[in-house]
């Protein structure tokens, strides 16, 4: 009878590692392509809070704990300027958002949504950061940084080439991002003291090695909080055309994911006979001792 318990044990154990494993989760968009640069900073007394937000897609439930992103320090900027950073998770409209919406951009359809679904900061504690120099001098082909605007005025052309030192960010998150299987934007800030701007810089879409494609890779989307809660499309909106460009933004994030791995049917097979066979002992022992009490 012990070894019929043992069996059931063995079983159960089976079935619930079966269910969920854990694995190691990465994504990246790839490498700056030199065609766009967007403002990134957090607001403070007299400096507009700006934010420009790029998509990625989980499909199971999800723990982030590092993340890096790359853009330009202008303004004579040097990496001992950046202050604080940073790092929030945005779901897709019209989840966390007013709808309909206020009618102040063209169209909030696969836009971020009005509010963030969870954020760190390194001035509370819940993220550290270093910074890598890639290059001292990096250009980037058009910009968006203070013409942010709501209709009928939101089609700018942008605001022209940029140049600056190409800057990595790497994020460790103390207490790391737990995600639920959804779409999500990857939306970072970065203060930078003495006069200075962070400029997120753009990468290839479609997604292109060694990123990491999936579908559907939406464009990347601006705001800054005189436009807020509402968004523009970097590309379609703001810069305009016929085509408009579309932007991806350069991120990469990584952490471990708990997904379901079924077992193959033969596995089971057995673990359902063996399970059965250890129940229906269970019931007969159960019976014989409620029968001398």
């Amino acid at each position: 009878m012990k070894r019929d318990f043992a069996a059931l044990g063995v079983v159960l154990s089976l079935f619930f590692a079966s269910a969920s494993r854990g694995g190691v989760f990465t994504f990246s968009t790839g490498n700056p392509d030199g065609k766009m640069a967007t403002l990134v900073r957090p607001g403070a007394t007299g400096v507009l809070e700006t934010e420009t937000g790029d998509d990625f897609i989980l499909s199971s439930q999800t723990s982030i704990n590092a993340a890096t992103f790359t853009g330009i320090l202008t303004g004579g900027a040097t990496t001992a300027d950046i202050s604080q950073v940073v790092v929030e998770i945005y779901r897709v409209f019209p989840k966390d958002s007013q709808d309909p919406p206020s009618g102040k951009v063209p169209t909030r359809v696969n836009s971020p949504s009005d509010v963030a679904f969870d954020s760190r900061e390194s001035s509370a504690g819940s993220l550290s950061f270093t910074t890598s120099v890639l290059s001292d001098n990096f250009a980037a082909g058009n910009s968006v940084v203070n013409e942010i605007n709501p209709i009928p005025n939101q089609t700018t052309g942008g605001e022209g080439a940029v140049s600056g030192t190409e800057v990595q960010i790497s994020v460790n998150l103390s207490d790391a991002f737990n995600l639920p299987p959804d779409h999500y934007f990857f939306v970072p800030q970065v203060a930078v003291n003495n006069g200075g701007n962070f400029l997120w810089l753009s990468a290839p879409k479609p997604i292109v090695s060694p990123g990491t494609p999936f579908s559907p890779d939406l464009q990347a989307w601006i705001r800054n909080e005189n436009l807020a809660p509402d968004w523009l499309r970097i590309g379609t909106d703001v810069v305009g055309g016929t085509p408009a460009p579309t932007f991806n933004a350069t991120f990469s994030l990584a952490g471990t994911t708990n997904e379901a791995i079924p077992l193959p049917p033969a596995a089971w097979s057995g673990m359902l006979t063996v399970f059965a066979i250890g129940f229906t002992n269970a019931k007969t022992l159960l019976r014989k001792r409620l029968s001398t009490v």
